[in-house]
């Protein structure tokens, strides 16, 4: 597995609010403008409004604090939530556009909520990721059982293959649903909170996988991040998210500061340099004494 990188890559957006001019835009592999997602009808608005460029082949982290739109958002960027006004284009093309297969052979969602179907095996569930490519009922080719032993590789689990996915612990069963998505084969890859609640172990190899995907297949990334430490070390693009708005956006050298913190987490904290990226030391909860 890649391990710590600090290298950016040229042409990383530098913006750390909407009013700073993006000077050197990167290409842009998913683009949400004036988005509004709302879950329902009668719902008001999670997202109200906000634009969002997803810079190509680099990992992008959301960040914020419970309730801020993190997953809405992502959804919305997925199709899964479909915005009631604004646009999403993939590689320039509105998303919507897309027939349902030929959306899941360029962009994957690993959401939250994932359910195996009882008795299945590593191997089956892995390989179901292979169904925008094949019909339901067809056999794999050899290329379908390439990209399933690729997934299976990268995401650590060959020693898992033949058991029942119901007996793995929490963090195991994590890494087969992520090689599901891996065995998609995607140009984009959504990962909704994928490290919550695993031990800091597991956590390090979902990471570590995902610097992989960006590194050695060119792959785009975006996750939703609680920790705020692993999106400062891993990604290279911090999208912060406050009220179903976006707070601000760019480097994680540029955007996890104190005052971040403060105004979208409500935390006192000391961002230490390191040479793996900001460090974070929380240090107290901010209350608000107008209540």
């Amino acid at each position: 597995m890649a391990g710590d990188h600090r290298s950016r890559k040229s042409g990383t957006d530098d913006r750390t609010d909407d009013a700073t001019p993006d000077r050197s835009p990167p290409t842009t592999a998913v683009r949400g403008t004036d988005l509004v997602v709302a879950y329902g009808d009668t719902s008001d608005p999670v997202i109200d409004g906000e634009s969002i460029d997803i810079p190509t082949d680099e990992v992008t982290a959301l960040i914020g604090p419970n309730g801020s739109g993190k997953s809405t958002l992502l959804k919305g960027l997925a199709h899964r939530l479909e915005p009631d006004r604004g646009t999403v284009l993939l590689d320039g093309r509105a998303v919507d556009s897309f027939g349902t297969k030929a959306l899941a052979r360029k962009l994957g969602l690993l959401s939250q909520e994932n359910v195996a179907p009882e008795g299945i095996s590593v191997a089956d569930l892995v390989e179901r990721g292979r169904y925008p490519h094949c019909g339901f009922f067809d056999s794999l080719s050899d290329t379908d059982h390439a990209a399933v032993d690729d997934a299976i590789r990268l995401a650590g689990i060959d020693h898992l293959r033949e058991r029942d996915v119901g007996s793995l612990s929490g963090g195991q069963e994590q890494l087969v649903w992520i090689a599901m998505a891996l065995a998609q084969d995607t140009d984009v890859v959504l990962l909704d909170e994928p490290t919550t609640f695993l031990d800091p172990h597991h956590q390090l190899e979902v990471m570590q996988i995902v610097e992989t995907l960006r590194d050695e297949s060119d792959t785009t990334v975006v996750l939703v991040l609680h920790d705020i430490g692993q999106a400062a070390r891993y990604a290279d693009h911090v999208v912060a998210l406050k009220d179903g708005a976006v707070y601000a956006r760019g480097p994680p050298e540029s955007i996890v500061t104190p005052a971040l913190l403060a105004d979208v987490f409500e935390i006192e904290a000391t961002v230490v340099e390191t040479e793996h990226g900001p460090r974070i030391v929380p240090l107290d909860p901010i209350h608000d004494d107008s209540t």
